[in-house]
């Protein structure tokens, strides 16, 4: 039987590490980098400058988790409220350096 985990490893700071997801972890962190137009090596770099413990695994899960919840809170009040009260803004947006691929990423998608 297949295990339903998926390692992958990358480099993050110039050393190379492994990161095990289940596959809709990776899709879905694959689907945020692609909105916000950057690669999922430079997303996961930036996810694990912004953690402050834990492993990176688990800061991944947390980061896309939020994501979705976030953006289906954010659905949810836009349905409820009248026009007049619709949010403006999307959910929160990840600020780290978007633009910037560190040395050493690979694209993994």
């Amino acid at each position: 039987m297949k295990s339903p985990v998926i390692k992958r490893s990358i480099m993050l700071d110039g050393h190379k590490t492994s990161v095990s997801l289940e596959n809709a972890f990776w899709e879905g962190l694959k689907d945020i980098a692609q909105g916000r137009r950057m690669s999922g090596s430079a997303l996961i770099g930036a996810i694990d400058a912004q953690r402050t413990d834990g492993n990176l695994s688990s800061a991944i899960r947390l980061f896309v988790l939020d994501h979705y919840r976030t953006l289906a809170q954010s659905k949810a009040a836009e349905g409820n409220a009248r026009e007049d009260e619709k949010p403006d803004a999307a959910p929160r947006v990840f600020r780290g350096s978007e633009s910037v691929r560190p040395p050493g990423f690979r694209r993994w998608a």
